[in-house]
């Protein structure tokens, strides 16, 4: 039976049955019950396996939960806000989210989270700094590849757009950014982190209309949070050198 079952492409149940026939003779299930088990164990490895790809495609550098995050070193961070956005209704009606705060308050780590949320309900999601991204649109070899890797960026349902503020954009990459922004507005949710205030895009940007413009597309559907405090990173350092202090939060 087995050969059948991945000639078929049922690989998930092939692999099930060995175990699947040894508890069906202990119980004496009727066929109708191995029937059932059969299947579910065809759905469940299909939905494990579409889980490990989703992972792979988002590209998270690392995975981090709402769970797992101290609340407690962050004061400044609301912890019902977040918990209410790990409900995904963002996902569905597609406004933006938006950390700002200083390096290593916990901006990156809560993003990965949230889409670490949206992937596990079954949403696609993709990972990226602003740098990363802009130079990957800069370096395309001609206009196809550049559209082609534009739109890897629209198509996910939750997008984390890391470091927005860490390297001043060319006007070529400031208009990537515009585009890819105006392209997902109110299509698909951008997860975006950084230190530089709004108030400073224009410079980032290198032009002013350019930056009132995509903030104007960014904000106008956005849950802002801005972070102050201590650099989560330094308080674990000092965990792990034995200098403990309580208090702080996340980084």
């Amino acid at each position: 039976m087995q050969p059948q079952l991945k000639q078929l492409g049922l690989t998930q149940g092939e692999k099930a049955l060995p175990a699947l026939f040894e508890t069906a003779r202990q119980e004496k299930w009727t066929s109708e019950t191995f029937f059932t088990h059969a299947v579910a164990a065809e759905i469940e490895g299909r939905d494990r396996r579409a889980a490990a790809r989703r992972m792979v495609a988002a590209r998270l550098p690392t995975l981090k939960t709402l769970e797992a995050f101290d609340f407690r070193f962050q004061p400044s961070l609301s912890e019902r806000w977040l918990w209410e956005l790990a409900d995904l209704s963002f996902v569905k009606s597609a406004p933006n989210v938006i950390f700002l705060g200083p390096p290593g308050v916990g901006k990156t780590p809560l993003s990965l989270a949230l889409s670490v949320k949206a992937r596990a309900s079954g949403y696609s999601a993709l990972f990226t700094t602003l740098t990363h991204l802009a130079e990957a649109l800069d370096t395309a070899a001609h206009p196809g590849l550049m559209r082609q890797r534009l739109r890897r960026s629209t198509t996910p349902r939750v997008l984390v757009m890391d470091e927005v503020g860490y390297t001043r954009l060319t006007p070529g990459q400031a208009h990537y950014f515009f585009e890819l922004v105006t392209a997902r507005y109110e299509h698909g949710s951008i997860l975006l982190t950084s230190h530089t205030s709004f108030s400073a895009w224009g410079d980032l940007l290198g032009d002013e209309v350019v930056a009132t413009a995509l903030l104007d597309r960014l904000l106008h559907h956005a849950e802002v949070m801005a972070i102050q405090g201590s650099s989560y990173r330094l308080k674990d350092r000092r965990e792990a050198s034995g200098g403990t202090k309580t208090g702080g939060g996340q980084g």
